[in-house]
């Protein structure tokens, strides 16, 4: 073994002596802690591990949010899965690995890496020496210029275990943010460029085997038969069985790859798919139903069987003409130009035909478009079907689309006929009409082997009629390939939300909003839905937001949760502006509470945590408890395991907007928003929200969008919106004094109140 410093041991013991304190809150280097999200303070407790992680990312560019490891990591030291799984939601690419001290020794230039020590703790690996055996790490506390402390392999092996997390940029174009287009699934298949080499080797092999049976054939035909040769036909039937077991093997082989390569598009194709759906802004699904979003997105099974199935075998069989052409024109010249120019035939038919019929699968696709977004509206509605008796209606709708899709498959389907009717001739002539020609030829052959070529040139000219048909009618599945590749991309090529997963400031949230002159304006219209508005909401306040309908309440509340971003003027929390912030770390610091909230299938349990995986069912107790929720859960027969449907038909209205309160409280946000959110529940439930306002209100923001001003009187501030501006911002009191529309409105709802006891509940009004 090489030597090592003498001091090595000792640095070595520094260095998980530093990790170790790391855990215990030891104070970390200003200059790194600056750097992360939180500040100094919240970087001191972070583990040794989450701390390597953080400088390997910031090392590439790229940086990281440790609350979200923490929400999806279990227990309190990660794993390096979950460690992996982290940095890839961050936008870089990653991977857990177990690996051998020899193959340290391979990262002499390579960027940083994690090796992850037994006892929880971590290191960076910044360099190795082969020479010497020996390996350069630093503690994860080190500075950025700090040298790596030289490691021998006894010394490193007696902490760890071989587990390491390997980091880098995502340089592949395969990228979540490329768009979806034919180059991009071209791009897809060439990753699989080993194994489709391996599949073109094995169809090359089992092409130059397909040649042996005709030259069988014909050897039978001419030696055999002719001249009475019994050890010609023993010879000939050995060499049939070894080259049937050797083509058996071989096809079931390639069958595997293709099997094994369908299998891997398909799962990257699907993870794209599904990952820029989520990624896609609401607004788009707020303007376009359900159910065509779901048929154009199922249009991608069409192009992966395309890819997997009629592409690859086309191409395959292009190899095995690429062999078995020159053997035809070796057998006979004749016949190979009449089966040539027959294809040649076929080929100029079907390209005759592709633009009408490209018109008319394009109206075969708005028609099925409409008929898959009544279908799903009406699932999604099929409450308000069933309670307003709609069946009758929605029965006429659905009848009308299914016709107009019939009609435009049929108007397809008869045209697309023609062609099949126009080459089954000639495909008829291509095999029959070598024949006859062949016998013919054969007739007048005075050598007498003429007979043998034309049953190998028919059993060859067999395998090559199907291949040269199949390239044809590739370019027409290839039209209809075309548009559901345009009709999948119609929605994932919209933009997104963001550029990247790991874009945008993350800013410790404290609380303070403030808008400045914004002005937001909705696509497709020219009135403002804000104009010019301006206000500001202290940290740690209780903030409402009344006004007439479509004054832009909702609006603020949408803009504040990122879902709109294309706004003028200034928006900014705790004085970084709104757009600067990443969107996954902004939300994060928001909870959210809207009037209809949607529970998903599975336990209550799971519902309240569903945004944070790794909480327990304590957690969940505690957030059920601030919101109200703790009292009727616990009176369910199963608890907090109590199964929801969809729908949650065995919850009412009060009790899915608590435990829609219980989930947006249960990762503790530092912005509550209650949009509307106590509109729908009945007074007892509301009285049960209302009560728990200010211990939920405590250590947060909370904005409350409400038209009920009875649920707003204990806010310290109430903001009056009117026609997109803003008319008032004050308490409860004074905006009765001053506000006419505020004074307006808290009559109105409160109007019952006069005359019963004497009393109202406000000052009277007078005129501003």
């Amino acid at each position: 073994m090489a030597s090592v410093p003498v001091n090595a041991e000792g640095q070595l013991i520094a260095i998980q002596a530093g990790t170790e304190a790391d855990a215990t809150g030891t104070v970390a280097r200003e200059s790194d802690a600056a750097r992360i999200p939180g500040g100094p303070a919240e970087f001191d407790q972070l583990a040794p591990r989450l701390k390597a992680m953080l400088r390997v990312a910031r090392y590439h560019g790229v940086e990281l949010d440790p609350n979200e490891l923490r929400a999806a990591s279990a227990g309190p030291v990660p794993n390096a899965a979950d460690l992996s799984q982290w940095a890839q939601d961050g936008g870089m690419w990653a991977r857990a690995v177990r690996i051998r001290w020899s193959h340290l020794l391979r990262f002499e230039q390579t960027g940083p890496v994690v090796l992850l020590f037994s006892d929880g703790g971590a290191a960076l690996l910044t360099g190795a020496s082969a020479e010497r055996n020996i390996v350069f790490l630093k503690s994860v506390d080190a500075p950025d210029d700090a040298q790596g402390v030289p490691i021998d392999e006894l010394r490193l092996l007696q902490v760890w275990s071989g587990e390491a997390v390997l980091l880098r940029p995502t340089r592949s174009y395969i990228a979540a943010d490329a768009p979806f287009t034919f180059r991009w699934l071209v791009d897809l298949v060439r990753i699989e460029s080993r194994p489709l080499r391996d599949i073109g080797t094995a169809s090359f092999t089992l092409s130059i085997l397909t040649i042996l049976p005709p030259l069988i054939v014909m050897t039978v035909v001419n030696k055999v038969l002719q001249f009475n040769s019994t050890s010609t036909l023993a010879l000939l039937a050995a060499v049939i069985a070894v080259v049937f077991v050797y083509e058996t093997l071989l096809g079931h082989a390639r069958r595997m790859i293709i099997n094994v390569v369908g299998a891997r598009l398909d799962t990257k194709l699907h993870l794209h798919i599904f990952s820029r759906l989520l990624r896609l802004p609401l607004d788009y699904f707020e303007r376009h139903p359900a159910g065509e979003t779901m048929y154009h997105l199922a249009q991608v099974y069409r192009i992966r069987e395309f890819l997997t199935g009629k592409l690859l075998s086309t191409l395959l069989d292009l190899i095995t003409l690429c062999v078995l052409v020159p053997v035809m024109f070796y057998i006979n010249t004749t016949l190979a130009w009449m089966v040539l120019f027959c294809a040649g035939v076929i080929m100029a038919i079907i390209f005759t035909f592709l633009a009408p019929l490209r018109q008319r699968y394009q109206r075969v696709v708005d028609a099925e478009t409409w008929k898959a977004a009544a279908l799903g509206e009406t699932v999604v509605g099929i409450k308000t079907v069933k309670a307003l008796g709609l069946e009758p209606q929605r029965k006429a709708l659905w009848d009308e689309r299914v016709a107009e899709a019939g009609k435009a498959r049929l108007s397809f389907g008869q045209l697309a006929n023609w062609p099949q009717t126009l080459v089954t001739p000639i495909e008829r002539v291509m095999v029959l009409g070598t024949m006859l020609i062949g016998a013919y030829l054969a007739m007048n052959d005075r050598s007498g082997y003429m007979v043998g070529s034309l049953f190998a040139f028919m059993m060859i000219a067999q395998r090559v009629a199907q291949p040269l048909v199949g390239l044809a009618r590739l370019v027409e599945d290839y039209e209809e390939v075309g548009a559901a590749i345009g009709e999948a991309a119609s929605v994932l090529n919209r933009p997104l939300e963001s550029a990247s997963n790991s874009a945008g400031l993350r800013p410790r949230l404290v609380g303070h909003i403030a808008f400045s002159d914004l002005t937001f304006s909705y696509i497709g219209t020219k009135t403002p839905a804000l104009d010019r508005v301006s206000f500001e909401v202290p940290a740690g306040s209780m903030f409402g937001i009344v006004g007439r309908s479509g004054s832009g309440k909702s609006t603020i509340a949408r803009l504040l949760q990122g879902i709109n971003r294309d706004y003028s003027g200034f928006l900014k929390l705790d004085g970084v502006d709104l757009k600067e912030i990443n969107l996954r770390h902004l939300r994060q610091g928001l909870g959210v509470v809207l009037q209809d909230n949607f529970l998903f299938r599975g336990s209550i349990r799971d519902n309240i945590i569903a945004g944070r995986p790794g909480l327990t069912l304590s957690d969940a107790m505690r957030a059920a408890h601030l919101a109200g929720a703790a009292e009727f859960i616990e009176r369910m027969p199963n608890g907090y395991d109590t199964y929801i449907e969809e729908g949650s038909p065995n919850l009412s209205g009060g009790q899915k907007q608590r435990l829609a309160i219980a989930r947006a409280l249960i990762h503790d946000p530092t912005i509550l928003i209650l949009d509307e959110a106590t509109s729908a529940l009945d007074p007892e439930s509301e009285a049960v929200v209302s009560a728990n306002l200010m211990r939920i209100a405590s250590g947060r923001t909370m904005v409350i969008v409400s038209h009920r001003l009875a649920s707003l009187t204990e806010c310290d501030q109430i903001l009056v919106m009117d026609q997109g501006k803003v008319l008032d911002v004050a308490p409860h009191s004074i905006l009765l004094e001053r506000c006419g529309l505020y004074r307006q409105l808290w009559f109105q709802q409160n109007r019952h109140l006069d005359g019963r006891h004497g009393r109202l509940a406000a000052v009277p009004p007078r005129v501003v």
